[in-house]
């Protein structure tokens, strides 16, 4: 199934990223009124009643990156418009039609793509009367939005879905894998999405740092749909001297929440630090399912893969269950494995055992383990699994303060083995027995 790709694109700071932001009725691109802030193609679906888009935000035409990534930037807008099936092309009606935006509209008519001319920052009357200037620019009438305020966002997308070509016989977007690509900077993230899309989709480079959104790539595998989110480099908070580095970090935290599937990426080239760590933990605090991705693997020299673990498992605690994986993105070495893994995490965290089953495993821990607090012994009488995405197990107890932290996490291990999600995150809740309350049926 194809989803219709519609672009934004326009010189720098006339409002691109709000723009996305507005239509997708969520913080996705970072807004700043530094210039260049966008650099990577930066995308999320929305979806239309009963139609689905993606719509991809680009760096600004002409910006001048402090890092010198320009060309990088205008190569990533040329792939942009490629795929694009409908552009907005956004201008700024608080500054009138520049060269500029003469220049980019000369750029874009030899393309033969549907184009809407978006009037961006519409907040007054004196804006409302500088939206008719840009007919000059000859791309029909111009939509007069603010996408800072959410005003004319209706109308907007009642055009384009007027315009989009071709999206009658669309059906619904199949549920798609949401894999979080997390780890500190330079470990490898943008080349392992790179492999993924097969195509340039994030900007490369050596410099820390470079990508600094949540980016969405959408790839298909073996017929199925997922959802590549690469994160920009995690670093600690109080080392985030600026706004763009702070917002970073919490698209980064934000990735983890709404993923499916962690990819923690390790640099197999450098030793574990407390950035690690970090990470680690806050993927723990999420309950997510996580693949321990040991990045640049081919570099690693002649270190053996199971010393290795046993060096991941001393310093990353608590997470003896994910499974690892010893990859490459820049050769290929197990890339494909690893996303099977992560297909086979999701559907562990996705699997519900019989209540039957999980009695039987409650009672093989009772026999090994009785729950204690000081004087305080504690006794399950049954439980259910009522939930999944994580698992979750609701205990009926006698005393649920009888339950100890350390209790807790040797029933998560015990459920793991005995039960059908043995990689993944297990919830537990304990609630005390009513009286009168009858025991489910084991």
């Amino acid at each position: 199934m194809q989803i219709p790709t519609v672009t934004i694109v326009g010189r720098p700071n006339v409002g691109k990223s709000s723009l996305l932001n507005c239509l997708a009725r969520q913080r996705i691109a970072i807004v700043d009124p530094t210039r260049g802030v966008t650099r990577d193609r930066i995308s999320a679906l929305v979806d239309i009643d009963d139609l689905s888009l993606e719509i991809i935000d680009t760096g600004g035409v002409g910006a001048q990156d402090p890092d010198d990534l320009d060309a990088e930037i205008e190569a990533q807008i040329r792939i942009a418009l490629d795929k694009a099936d409908l552009i907005l092309f956004t201008v700024d009606t608080k500054e009138g039609v520049t060269p500029l935006d003469k220049t980019i509209a000369d750029m874009l008519r030899p393309l033969g793509k549907p184009i809407i001319l978006v009037a961006n920052k519409v907040e007054s009357r004196t804006d409302q009367d500088n939206v008719p200037a840009f007919h000059e620019l000859g791309l029909g009438e111009p939509e007069p939005v603010s996408a800072a305020e959410g005003t004319g966002r209706t109308d907007l997308l009642e055009r384009i879905v007027a315009e989009l070509p071709d999206i009658s016989d669309q059906g619904e977007l199949p549920g798609a894998v949401k894999i979080a690509i997390v780890g500190k900077q330079n470990v490898g993230k943008s080349t392992l999405v790179n492999r993924l899309a097969k195509e340039e989709r994030v900007i490369v480079s050596e410099r820390p740092g470079t990508t600094r959104d949540s980016i969405d790539v959408i790839f298909e595998l073996k017929g199925k749909t997922f959802v590549a989110i690469d994160t920009a480099g995690i670093r600690r908070k109080t080392k985030a001297k600026d706004s763009i580095a702070f917002y970073s970090y919490c698209r980064s935290e934000r990735a983890v929440r709404r993923c499916d599937v962690a990819l923690l990426m390790i640099d197999a080239t450098e030793e574990i630090t407390n950035i690690d760590k970090q990470i680690a933990s806050y993927i723990q605090d999420q309950l997510k399912p996580c693949v321990i991705v040991v990045s640049k693997w081919d570099l690693a020299g002649d270190v053996e893969p199971d010393r290795y673990i046993e060096y991941l498992q001393d310093r990353l605690s608590g997470f003896d269950f994910a499974p690892v994986s010893f990859m490459s993105g820049l050769t290929g070495q197990n890339v494909m494995e690893t996303i099977d893994l992560a297909e086979s995490l999701f559907e562990q965290a996705r699997t519900r055992a019989p209540t039957a089953d999980v009695n039987k495993s409650i009672a093989i821990a009772a026999e090994k383990r009785t729950p204690r607090r000081k004087n305080v012994m504690g006794r399950i009488y049954y439980g259910a699994q009522v939930s999944v995405e994580p698992p979750t197990i609701v205990l009926f107890v006698n005393k649920p303060e009888a339950f100890t932290k350390h209790y807790t996490r040797f029933l998560a291990n015990h459920f793991r083995k005995t039960l059908p999600f043995p990689e993944v995150p297990v919830r537990i809740y304990y609630r005390a027995r009513k009286r009168g309350e009858k025991q489910a049926q084991r």
